[in-house]
């Protein structure tokens, strides 16, 4: 066998069915559409369309509220917390953040940061830096002698205007 030789199996690769090119091809004139309507058309999206009945998505009740301004945290139990310092994901003298929960595995997402919460025990003497943290995180973690450092979640406009200095900063430098 020679590189110029190999070739797909046959019927491996079918070819796409061109339509509207004549009636012998067995697609043509309407090239499997149909007889008139809306479908037979172009630009046609009728998901949800009741023939101008009012659709059942708008029929039914809407309930609850979903807050455009809520902010977004990366909750974050204390038990999960403990489980990676003794599993060696996280260096319990050194300041756990965001950043060090992420490394570890441990918070995803939370555009606003990392909130603490007191489900589980820590034992380990831990200071944090998070956005956010429960009353009763807070009393767990002093009670195992660690400390919580709260930093002030910043609205996405000042963070955005951060992101830039930044970067023309480093534009600068470079």
């Amino acid at each position: 066998m020679k590189l110029n030789e190999i070739k797909d199996n046959d019927g491996a690769r079918k070819g796409r069915m061109r339509v509207g090119r004549g009636i012998g091809s067995g697609k043509g004139k309407t090239a499997g559409r149909g007889q008139k309507g809306a479908k037979a058309r172009s630009g046609v999206a009728i998901n949800g369309f009741e023939g101008g009945q009012m659709p059942l998505h708008m029929r039914l009740p809407k309930r609850g509220f979903n807050n455009i301004f809520a902010k977004d945290y990366a909750v974050v139990n204390l038990g999960m917390i403990q489980k990676a310092i003794d599993a060696g994901k996280l260096d319990a003298k050194a300041t756990v953040d965001q950043a060090a929960l992420r490394a570890a595995g441990i918070s995803r997402g939370g555009e606003d940061g990392v909130r603490l919460l007191a489900k589980g025990e820590i034992t380990a003497k831990v200071s944090f830096t998070v956005a956010g943290a429960s009353k009763s995180a807070i009393e767990a973690i002093e009670k195992a002698g660690g400390k919580v450092e709260l930093i002030e979640a910043r609205d996405p406009a000042a963070l955005a205007q951060a992101k830039k200095g930044t970067a023309q900063a480093a534009q600068k430098k470079a």
